[in-house]
């Protein structure tokens, strides 16, 4: 049996694995810079970021949405971005009259347009109400953005950037998201 100390630093050690990877990864580092270009864009032509998840997801949706409306590194203006998770009136209502698959669809029906960025996050990459919500963003015209664990799941085929983390650990691909989600937002402050 192991002792705590022993759990608490195999953890840490296999959360130090995965980053490393994604360090090493040429490819995810090339994926990161063009996804904040993406919302770079999108922002100075008037557009917005919508995240949305399922629980840890969900969380990590709001959190990066705050990271937009609020302040990452430094004082600036507000950015505008939403968390579709975030309003669960909504959520609540849409799932009793229409079912859950449909939770994010019918908001981002209401709220998106062409030009913004939608980000979806799933560590599997198949949360059905994520990929019902990026079908109705590609027919508005929006930008689609995936963060999932290392296969992509359907997700890979439903955007135009996968953030696929090297990891099938649903722990260690959410430390991932929101690494990834930082550094997004470190380089479009950057940008902006």
């Amino acid at each position: 049996m192991h002792s705590d100390n022993e759990t608490i630093r195999a953890s840490i050690r296999t959360s130090i694995a995965v980053k490393t990877s994604l360090l090493e990864d040429d490819a995810i580092v090339q994926q990161l810079s063009d996804v904040a270009w993406k919302i770079v864009y999108s922002i100075r032509s008037g557009g917005k970021l919508v995240l949305m998840g399922n629980g840890g997801s969900a969380a990590d949706a709001q959190h990066l949405a705050a990271e937009f409306t609020g302040r990452y590194l430094v004082d600036r203006t507000p950015w505008p971005a939403l968390c579709l998770s975030g309003n669960s009136s909504a959520v609540t209502a849409i799932a009793n009259d229409y079912g859950y698959d449909l939770v994010f669809a019918r908001q981002l029906e209401a709220l998106g347009k062409a030009g913004d960025v939608a980000i979806g996050i799933s560590t599997s990459g198949n949360s059905e109400n994520v990929l019902r919500a990026l079908d109705v963003a590609r027919e508005k015209g929006m930008v689609r953005i995936g963060m999932t664990g290392r296969s992509g799941g359907k997700m890979a085929k439903a955007t135009e950037q996968c953030l696929r983390v090297p990891s099938d650990e649903t722990p260690r691909i959410q430390e991932c998201h929101i690494l990834l989600g930082h550094v997004i937002c470190e380089l479009v402050e950057r940008r902006m």
